[in-house]
């Protein structure tokens, strides 16, 4: 594929893990001096993988990025910062923010965070963003999981004088606790419900999804019991759904030759986790996410139901080798052979994790054909391991085979020229990216916190646009903050991303779904509903004549991405997600990061025009000279087209048709 191909390794369980404990802070502050002078000397710095970083931000937009991320961290609800939830002992002033807004999927990621100079402050949780990083501090960074992060974000804090020698891990251990099965975070012995996401102890999740009570398991409500065959127990083992091995293939008679929503699933995926004995908190990314869907929708009567089934198979390794290298596709086959491997701190593998990849990007392969012959209108790939952040030659981000790029190639070989990949993951999707950023026959947009950088993998900057022949065919909106929402997201689908689409006139549409942007997601940070996904899964249903491939990504709020799923999954089958608000408007954060879309975007794609509310946001908010000057070029543009009035209703723009 043209690209220096580097050879994937994954280490041993019993080598040794480097944690926050083992990082020289002494070292950490000597080098802040250094870092200063490169930020000043303008050098493009350089990450441990050989690949260029991204500048952490613009000086001169500095406070107004700050300054909008602030007032986005007070939005009504559950809350600002991360899971909605303050840390009530974080830093007031300015260039203080909350911990909580760090957390990362995988947490090995290039600049997460800058330890301050007193470590006591570090434990407390009073970690500063900085604009710029510097390389080494990165390379630090990168070695703290998100297992260290999730210690340092949730533990109870004091503001005892003597907290200058606590470590967060280890004051876990030495206290009785509990951890939640919705949000996996750890409670005190003493509580029923958790200080998190007040799901009671006894959760009974994992039998009717969503719908089950989250403060008393005994008032769940009532509905129509699923069959034998699809019931569902908590106490499953991790390779079991609790169901009859019917579930994945039973229902194939009706199949997709019906033209109707199809479900890919097969609960030899959830053979794929992590010994939780072996860690001091369970990962995120484990099998109740499948468990938990399907809980969901059987017991609203969807699956089995209204969906039909598409028998599973393994992926091949020709494939495979479409997206990947052969070394990667060789690095994941050989982890069969070791109960436990670990490609990155976060990104594991024990012995059955090959045969589930194959099986979720198989599935994905064989749904995204049907669609595009005709024997299915849309489907939805109900898969794990997830795949977005797996680039051609590395493994990473919990993903091990990129499923929405092996369904991407499915497609175009079933016949399908032109695809549109819209990944809406609160992670960038820099593995997907990577794969077609040269094709300019995949369209891959992107919905992500970024945050000048420092928000994990670090990719995905407005800038990133493609190369090559690809130069324009990926499009990325960056977050500047946590706490986006629905308005945010639904305002980018009807400015940018459906005025993009419907030029570039895809032939499939496949959607990575990650649902770590739902609203109480321990990893995400932002605050979109099950109502904000259905609405954007029906707008993007008017593209490609309906040909459309729902991919599960990321989620980890089980109750967040039951509910999500089932919603999305509803608008697959037909159902009207009722009318968008009359006057929708983005926050200011959500403005002024969709401000450099627009302005890097208009070069490649003549349909976009600048919204004035937008126009008006980004100049009053501006203290730089740069927006001054990208505002003075597209005045002219404005004048000459008609767009909506700033207060009044945005409604459609006019290159929708």
């Amino acid at each position: 594929m043209g690209k220096d191909s580097k050879m994937v390794t994954a280490r041993d369980e019993h080598a040794e893990e480097e944690s926050m404990s083992d990082v020289d802070y002494e070292a950490l502050k000597g080098d802040e001096e250094t870092d200063d002078d490169d930020d000043e000397a303008g050098d493009d710095e350089t990450t441990e993988d050989g690949q260029s970083g991204d500048r952490v931000g613009d000086s001169e937009d500095a406070e107004d990025e700050e300054a909008a991320c602030r007032e986005n961290e007070e939005l009504p609800g559950e809350g600002g910062g991360r899971n909605g939830f303050r840390n009530p002992h974080a830093g007031d002033t300015s260039d203080e923010l909350d911990n909580d807004n760090m957390m990362s999927e995988a947490g090995s990621y290039p600049g997460a965070l800058t330890l301050e100079e007193d470590i006591g402050e570090v434990l407390a949780g009073k970690v500063k963003r900085r604009r710029t990083l510097g390389k080494r501090d990165r390379q630090r960074a990168r070695k703290s999981s998100w297992e260290d992060l999730l210690g340092m974000n949730d533990a109870d804090w004091d503001d005892e004088s003597d907290d200058d020698d606590w470590s967060p891990i280890s004051a876990l251990k030495l206290r009785p606790h509990w951890f939640c099965i919705n949000c996996t975070m750890p409670n005190s012995e003493n509580l029923q419900l958790c200080s998190k996401c007040g799901e009671n102890v006894k959760s009974d999740i994992l039998s009717r999804g969503h719908l089950s009570s989250p403060l008393d398991p005994a008032r769940s409500p009532s509905s129509t019991e699923p069959t034998a065959n699809h019931e569902l127990s908590k106490d499953s083992s991790p390779g079991s759904l609790g169901t009859s091995s019917a579930c994945s293939s039973d229902h194939t008679t009706e199949t997709s030759k019906s033209g109707k929503t199809v479900l890919g699933f097969d609960e030899r995926m959830l053979l794929h986790y992590e010994q939780t004995h072996m860690k001091s908190h369970p990962h995120p990314e484990r099998p109740d996410r499948l468990r938990v869907i399907i809980a969901g929708l059987t017991a609203e009567g969807l699956y089995p139901g209204r969906c039909v089934s598409l028998p599973a198979r393994e992926v091949t390794r020709s494939e495979l080798e479409k997206v990947h290298s052969e070394a990667h596709v060789d690095a994941v086959e050989v982890t069969c052979n070791k109960d436990l491997s670990y490609f990155t701190t976060d990104t594991y593998a024990n012995k059955d994790s090959s045969l589930a990849a194959r099986l979720a990007a198989g599935i994905c392969a064989d749904l995204a054909k049907a669609i595009v012959h005709g024997e299915a209108q849309n489907g939805f790939a109900l898969v794990r391991p997830p795949g977005h952040h797996a680039e051609e030659v590395n493994v990473m981000g919990f993903c091990l085979h990129n499923n929405a790029g092996v369904a991407a190639k499915a497609a175009q070989a079933a016949g399908a020229k032109k695809v549109l990949i819209v990944d809406w993951d609160v992670h960038h999707g820099n593995g997907t990216q990577d794969i077609f950023d040269d094709d300019p026959t995949v369209l891959y947009v992107s919905l992500h916190r970024h945050e000048g950088g420092t928000f994990y993998p670090g990719t995905g900057a407005a800038t990133e646009v493609g190369v090559g022949n690809g130069e324009g065919s990926s499009v990325n909106i960056p977050w500047m903050c946590s706490g986006i929402g629905d308005n945010d997201y639904i305002y980018a689908f009807l400015h940018i991303v459906l005025p993009i689409a419907k030029q570039f006139a895809p032939d499939m549409t496949i959607i990575s779904a990650g649902f770590d942007a739902a609203r109480g997601d321990p990893l995400g940070g932002c605050e979109v509903t099950p109502s904000g996904y259905a609405h954007m899964t029906s707008l993007l249903s008017s593209l490609s004549g309906g040909k459309m491939l729902v991919v599960l990504e990321g989620g980890y709020n089980l109750r967040s991405i039951s509910a999500s799923a089932t919603a999305v999954i509803k608008v697959l089958l037909g159902d009207n997600p009722g009318p968008l608000p009359d006057n929708l408007q983005p926050t200011e954060a959500g403005a002024l990061s969709m401000f450099d879309v627009f302005a890097v975007q208009s070069q490649y794609w003549p349909c976009l025009q600048i919204p004035l509310f937008v126009q008006h946001l980004a100049r009053i908010s501006s203290r730089g000279h740069r927006k001054e000057l990208l505002l003075g070029e597209l005045d002219q543009q404005l004048e000459s087209s008609p767009s909506e009035q700033v207060g009044q209703p945005i409604g459609t723009p006019s290159c929708l048709g």
